[in-house]
């Protein structure tokens, strides 16, 4: 069983409750959004920095518990951009992925930061970004379970959404509760997580602090016992 945190920290001002969250939910792994990757420790309580995004100074980092995993491959990828990414330039890359290696039992799996594009964009192109993002991570390791948490920034038609994580061979699993709060018109479920290989049992929203998202925390239990080929 793995505990996985994903936070949206609203340009970095959430940063300083980091160690807390760790702490109070015994996170095995962090994935991180919207996060000033100029600023971060090489370890948050007993996690320890995989690594960053680097194009942008606001971007997606990872960080894992290093007594009870072992990282190997990482990989960001840059996905479609938007008319806000090409104008604005906010975000090139959108999604960090990593090879984890579980010491005590022995198996791998993929877990991966994403963040779609804003609700600028159409529903068609983070559609677009979702699909491409699940089938580049199956190039870290052939056959490892994977989980993809992040700022999905999807509120409303979740069943196209669904339809779509489906026929890539993933599951789409939402919050307990919603995620977003900052604006009246577009609060509801941003934060949620993909799978495949997984057995999810639990997505929890916690509870809101400086960040307009709330993180959430999954907790899993990887299916797929093989040991997959590292890329």
């Amino acid at each position: 069983m793995i505990t996985v945190v994903s936070y949206n920290l609203r340009k970095h001002a959430a940063a300083g409750e980091l160690t807390e969250l760790v702490s109070r939910y015994d996170v095995d792994v962090l994935c991180l959004q919207e996060v000033d990757t100029t600023d971060m420790p090489e370890r948050i309580g007993g996690l320890v920095l995989a690594d960053a995004t680097r194009s942008n100074r606001l971007g997606l980092a990872i960080y894992y518990r290093e007594n009870g995993f072992r990282a190997g491959a990482s990989r960001t990828f840059s996905l479609k951009k938007s008319l806000h990414d090409i104008v604005l330039k906010p975000a090139d890359e959108r999604m960090l992925g990593l090879h984890l290696h579980d010491i005590d039992h022995g198996t791998d799996f993929i877990v991966a930061s994403f963040h779609a594009a804003p609700l600028t964009a159409l529903n068609s192109l983070r559609r677009h970004q979702i699909r491409a993002a699940l089938r580049e991570l199956s190039s870290l390791g052939k056959g490892a379970p994977i989980l993809m948490v992040g700022d999905f920034n999807y509120p409303v038609f979740k069943e196209n959404l669904g339809q779509v994580i489906r026929e890539s061979g993933y599951e789409l699993s939402l919050s307990d509760a919603r995620t977003y709060t900052r604006y009246k018109f577009f609060k509801g479920y941003y934060d949620f997580a993909t799978s495949s290989g997984f057995e999810i049992q639990q997505v929890r929203t916690l509870p809101q602090g400086a960040s307009d998202h709330l993180p959430i925390l999954v907790t899993a239990e990887p299916i797929a016992r093989a040991k997959p080929d590292v890329a």
